[in-house]
């Protein structure tokens, strides 16, 4: 990447993070992964596309209506971006189909054959009429298309079959027709064994095969039957009546949503183009208007729940999750556990049971007064809401924090909102212009006539769910310092007019930017000093320029800095004058990397911190975000020997280069192979059986 010398040298967000979706990939490329495993990732990727092109895509769909205006906004060219990400997208999906296509004859040696219509048994035919006849034809809803009337509405994330119909008798005009895919039914027809064969049919096949039952009685037979999908603006327009609640807004919004304007339209290659123009012109859609020729199916995130029928080597065969170390002995409760020592949990390694059996002893427990959490993203049958209400049915004051406006989870934020305040909790709506990110709770007991608070702030949400596939760290700690100052936070989300200095605590929007700006500068003035200086950073993402701006500085000082960044990362690496110290790598395996960690150096006393927030603008200027100094000893070399673990691992790692290749970190002739993932569960059971082996009237208890 050449940089002239008046231009910083950024790599553009979206172009990164398409580079990001690209080693998830690699993941279902990869033999070495189980082979559903790979069909599973082909869903995943298939899944952030989707979501990148309704939030992403559209907002620069929306710049670029700006004109020139939008140079001076954005940096550059939204329209030429518009070029390259379209460019960029169809050159991932001819690698996604090869991919696809390579699945299935794998598949097929294993005994595991996915089949077309075309491709039926007699026998299999008679099952997959009588099938469609028993389970489907009463959920299909099929629209005739007339020039007279306008094209019938293509909902956001649906799939759909776009028919040619013949008149059978000439008569009539030919005709086209669709039909959506329904989302009620799994996508997998699982058709009657044959010997060791297993046979799956996809649903979008079983229509295929029985669309003349259809339209036959209408005098129309089906010449020709193929999947398109559109992908819409999915930004939330928020009005400023100051008359209606943020519940009735954002329920208006999310209704609004579904009507977005479209932003990408998939259909197969294999569609006549006559087909292709006459739906385009409806849409009101040109080709260069983000129109993408794929394969024969779409929602390919439906593969993420494809049927394991053969070999169980087909899958991961992941080990249970452990018991904290400190939370094993059933003898006392969580909270008198977290009041001896701070507890570090690390998902999915460790048990989300933990943090679901503390709410609910707190529920219980008599000398708990008060529990304040945020939540952000919950389960949809959430544990944690459940413990929530059973605490107020037991006399407790709870304060919620729901952010209505967690993207795509704003329908089910709302139901627990109103289901929490009518069960009696007090429910805060979110912060005024902010969003709230943070991952915390206080739980205040009476204990001796006293106040006592235990804590928690994590990296990741309260969402049994998600902590099974998420690594997150969750800190708990009756610490007096944090669990005060994590007070002062929920004083600001109730009264938002007050905003209180912190010792402890770094917090978003007010100093967390500032905060770490300081500590890099001090690294760089320790660097000056011909003294050690380093910087270690896990997290999600890494864009906003300041920050980046500041690492360069860094590095051009001689500061030593690592990066581990799963999705996006602006900052550009191997440019000489720039980042000759900087060294980047991105971890994508079975498990979704979560966690956020910041190691400072300072001269020899280190800093370290967990937090909610990645380095982009939105989170250090327009969220509410939590940092915690990590004090325990303990805890502090755990979480080093863990970010070490990563910096070893030569197995699903990939550096990440100025030219975005995504090679893989491979490891030296005689060097041990180190998948990160399973080093850490073992670090954590070897951890874990050492402290057991002085208490030998306790046993390893696995989830």
């Amino acid at each position: 990447m050449a940089v002239k010398k008046k231009e910083l040298p950024y790599m553009n967000r979206e172009i990164s993070w398409l580079s990001f979706n690209e080693r998830v990939l690699q993941e279902a490329a990869d033999k070495t992964t189980p082979l559903i495993e790979r069909l599973k990732f082909l869903g995943i990727f298939s899944n952030n596309r989707d979501e990148f092109y309704r939030v992403r895509v559209a907002t620069v769909r929306r710049l670029a209506k700006l004109g020139k205006k939008a140079l001076t906004v954005y940096g550059e060219d939204p329209k030429e971006l518009l070029t390259r990400l379209q460019r960029r997208v169809i050159e991932q999906q001819n690698k996604f189909e090869a991919v696809y296509q390579e699945l299935l004859t794998e598949l097929a040696a294993s005994n595991v054959f996915l089949i077309n219509e075309k491709q039926l048994t007699l026998t299999q035919q008679t099952y997959i009429k009588e099938y469609f006849v028993e389970e489907i034809i009463s959920t299909l809803f099929p629209v005739m298309i007339d020039d007279t009337k306008p094209f019938p509405f293509l909902k956001d994330k649906a799939s759909y079959l776009y028919l040619k119909l013949e008149a059978i008798d000439h008569k009539q005009k030919n005709k086209y027709a669709v039909i959506e895919i329904p989302s009620s039914k799994s996508r997998f027809v699982v058709l009657p064994k044959q010997g060791n064969k297993h046979y799956i049919m996809m649903l979008d096949d079983v229509i295929r095969f029985n669309t003349n039952q259809i339209f036959e009685v209408f005098g129309y037979k089906t010449v020709g039957a193929y999947n398109i999908k559109l992908t819409r603006d999915a930004e939330l327009d928020m009005d400023n009546d100051v008359s209606k609640s943020m519940i009735e807004k954002i329920s208006k919004s999310v209704k609004a949503r579904k009507q977005g304007l479209p932003v990408r339209f998939v259909y197969d290659a294999a569609m006549p183009n006559d087909m292709l123009r006459y739906i385009m012109k409806k849409l009101s859609m040109a080709k260069k208007d983000n129109a993408i020729p794929g394969g024969r199916y779409h929602n390919f995130k439906d593969f993420i729940n494809f049927p394991n029928l053969g070999d169980k080597n087909l899958v991961y065969n992941n080990p249970h999750a452990l018991q904290h170390k400190f939370l094993i002995n059933n003898t006392q409760t969580t909270l008198k556990a977290i009041k001896t020592k701070d507890i570090l949990l690390h998902y999915p390694y460790h048990t989300y049971n933990h943090i679901i059996n503390l709410l609910r002893e707190a529920s219980i427990d008599p000398k708990v007064e008060s529990i304040k959490i945020t939540l952000y993203r919950v389960a949809d049958a959430s544990k944690i809401a459940t413990s929530l209400i059973n605490a107020v049915k037991n006399g407790k004051k709870v304060t919620v924090l729901v952010e209505l406006q967690a993207r795509f989870d704003e329908e089910n934020n709302i139901y627990w909102a109103n289901k929490l305040q009518e069960e009696g909790a007090k429910v805060i709506y979110g912060v005024p212009g902010l969003k709230v990110h943070s991952k915390l709770f206080v739980i205040t007991a009476r204990e001796n006539g006293k106040e006592v608070y235990y804590a928690h702030i994590g990296t990741g949400n309260f969402n049994e769910k998600t902590a099974r596939i998420y690594t997150d760290f969750s800190l708990l700690t009756a610490n007096k310092n944090i669990a005060e100052e994590l007070n002062k936070v929920f004083e600001f989300y109730e009264n938002n007019f007050k905003v209180y200095p912190f010792k402890h605590l770094v917090v978003a929007p007010f100093y967390m930017r500032k905060t770490f700006l300081d500590l890099i500068q001090a690294e760089i003035n320790t660097a000056k000093k011909k003294k050690p200086a380093a910087i270690t950073l896990k997290m999600n993402s890494l864009v906003d320029k300041e920050m980046i701006d500041k690492l360069y500085e860094a590095s051009k000082a001689g500061v030593n800095i690592t990066l581990i960044i799963r999705g996006a990362c602006s900052l550009v690496t191997e440019l000489e004058g720039w980042s000759d110290n900087i060294k980047a790598y991105s971890i994508v395996d079975k498990f979704l990397e979560h966690t956020r960690v910041f190691i400072f150096n300072n001269n020899g006393d280190e800093k370290i911190y967990i937090s909610s927030a990645d380095w982009m603008s939105r989170n250090l200027d327009s969220r509410s975000e939590v940092a915690v100094p990590i004090y325990d000893e303990d805890i502090r070399r755990q979480l080093k020997d863990i970010i070490n673990i990563q910096l070893s691992g030569n197995t699903k790692v990939r550096i990440l280069d100025k030219k975005q290749e995504n090679s893989y970190k491979k490891a030296k002739p005689g060097e041990k192979k180190v998948r990160v993932q399973d080093e850490i569960y073992n670090y954590l059971l070897s951890d874990t059986t050492k402290y057991l082996s002085t208490n030998k009237s306790q046993k390893i208890i696995l989830n």
